[in-house]
């Protein structure tokens, strides 16, 4: 069974603010793999589980018509509200239930996502409607990141990590398939033309702010919230304030680096 765990308004919109699209490594892995496997450009690409369309709008940079779809209403709003590209549309539907025709699909993507799907219906929906020939991306950034600035990184990165640790208390079950390096859902993918990169590491340009909502986006803080609401916002304040004070600055807007590790799973029909 799938699990919906972005559905409301104030999360979507959260959602949409902070979180990243594909940083330029990722980009790079994937864009590769397709000019290797590929002697013709896709002309159709969905992207499954879009939520607010980051990885949507990357896609429409380089392909001719990209669909994205999700089952949250919400997420799609925020999605459609935000991207002006003509080449994307948006829609809301199952991630195993996908409005194409059999064998339609050029390329099939979905970013930080799969592993809240019924992965053996999914697979079963992606083998359906891919083209023979056609490809498959599935990636996740991982729980593996450090922050940098200046000469306080480790102390800056040690601040998050104990936050973090604090928040993925609340973790739903799913999340072992990310903690996993997507081990499990590389085997599920129905290709036997397939590969996993667990090691792309991107440097994504971020604010104190910015991963102070990067952490409240998040499914496990969410879950937090709804338990002990004080206790959640009591810790986002407090990780800003150290953050803040550890690298000697007021403003909320400083920029940051966040260093990220991606898992990504490819595969051709």
């Amino acid at each position: 069974m799938a699990t919906q765990m972005f559905e409301g308004r104030g999360h979507a919109a959260v959602y949409r603010k902070y979180r990243f699209a594909p940083g330029k490594e990722l980009q790079q892995t994937i864009l590769t793999y397709l000019q290797e496997k590929r002697a013709d450009p896709a002309e159709l690409v969905v992207d499954v589980g879009c939520g607010s369309g980051q990885g949507t709008r990357f896609l429409a940079e380089h392909f001719k018509k990209v669909v994205g779809t999700d089952i949250s209403e919400a997420q799609i709003q925020e999605a459609r509200d935000t991207t002006s590209m003509t080449n994307v549309s948006y829609l809301v539907c199952p991630a195993e239930e996908l409005p194409f025709e059999d064998a339609s699909v050029d390329l099939l993507t979905s970013f930080t996502a799969v592993h809240w799907f019924d992965i053996e219906k999914f697979m079963r929906e992606a083998n359906r409607v891919v083209k023979p020939g056609g490809c498959v991306v599935l990636s996740t950034y991982t729980v593996d990141v450090s922050l940098h600035y200046g000469d306080c990184s480790e102390k800056l990165t040690k601040i998050f990590r104990e936050s973090w640790d604090l928040i993925l208390k609340y973790s739903h079950s799913r999340l072992k398939l990310v903690l996993e390096n997507y081990k499990e859902i590389f085997e599920a993918l129905p290709f036997p033309d397939k590969k996993r990169i667990t090691d792309i590491f991107d440097k994504i340009p971020m604010t104190v702010a910015g991963l102070v909502g990067y952490m409240e986006s998040a499914s496990p803080y969410q879950s937090f919230m709804k338990n002990e609401p004080e206790a959640a916002k009591s810790l986002l304040q407090d990780t800003e304030k150290r953050m803040l004070e550890m690298m000697g600055v007021s403003s909320r807007e400083t920029p940051v680096e966040f260093w990220v590790r991606h898992v990504c799973v490819l595969g051709c029909k």
